[in-house]
């Protein structure tokens, strides 16, 4: 029942604000629409708590630098963008283009100054995400963005992507890791919810002039290490390390690689 009630909620929530939205998004700058999305974000998570019992514990606040700089979050759940926005007035975040399919939400996300790429990556992706977050530099805003590019089931990883470091280079920003275990109440995109407290817990920032390679150990060891410590902490099993999984993407090469070995042989 819980559930149910908090999916009705979310889609009627998501429709309202959604078409708000896209009204303000005809207003000229992004400040009208800016506001309703704050708003959307804010009742969403009210929502959770109230009809989902998911309740969001947020720590390590304290550790985040002044001006601008990069968040780079573990993503188990469709909850985690709303639980993570609703810390901040203002975030340019990273999204694949998989959300342009739904009516008038790309004119939103544009109005937003989202930083919208594709999800196959690749070298146009990755100017994409150079250009426009870019944009949001410039206005000193912070940037949310998911290293893993998808949504992981607790207790497993996706291979940390360069997009992060290339921003962390370019505009010599700090990374935070963020941590968190709210897949364990609101699964990936599940239908089922399950009460408790969920944790976002902020980490120490990463300072800038880091090599790739060391910078991005260091992201990885940092986000996974917390949040097999928090999954530990709300189930009160051992903390165990999270699985590594290969994406649709390198599924898809690597049998194309493999096919493209067997017919030259």
């Amino acid at each position: 029942m819980r559930s149910l009630l908090f999916n009705i909620a979310y889609w009627a929530l998501s429709i309202t604000y959604g078409l708000a939205a896209a009204f303000a998004a005809l207003a000229p700058g992004r400040k009208a629409t800016s506001w309703i999305i704050r708003r959307y974000v804010r009742r969403m998570v009210q929502a959770m708590s109230l009809f989902a019992g998911i309740r969001i514990e947020t720590r390590g606040k304290e550790r985040l630098p002044q001006g601008a700089f990069i968040i780079a979050s573990k993503h188990q759940s469709w909850g985690d963008g709303f639980a993570t926005y609703d810390q901040f007035d203002d975030v340019a975040f990273v999204t694949g283009d998989h959300l342009e399919k739904f009516p008038l939400l790309g004119t939103v996300l544009k109005k937003l100054g989202a930083i919208v790429v594709n999800n196959c990556g690749g070298h146009a992706a990755r100017a994409a995400l150079r250009e426009r977050a870019a944009d949001a530099n410039r206005e000193g805003r912070k940037i949310l963005i998911y290293p893993e590019g998808h949504l992981a089931r607790v207790g497993e990883k996706f291979r940390y992507r360069s997009g992060v470091w290339h921003m962390y280079r370019d505009f010599d920003m700090p990374v935070v890791p963020l941590a968190t275990n709210l897949g364990l109440f609101w699964p990936l995109e599940e239908f089922h919810k399950n009460p408790g407290t969920a944790t976002l817990e902020f980490l120490e920032p990463i300072p800038t002039g880091l090599p790739k390679a060391e910078f991005l150990d260091r992201l990885e060891a940092a986000v996974e290490g917390k949040t097999a410590e928090l999954i530990a902490e709300a189930t009160g099993q051992p903390v165990t390390p999270a699985v590594l999984v290969e994406s649709k993407e390198e599924s898809a090469q690597a049998a194309a690689a493999a096919k493209a070995v067997s017919a030259a042989a």
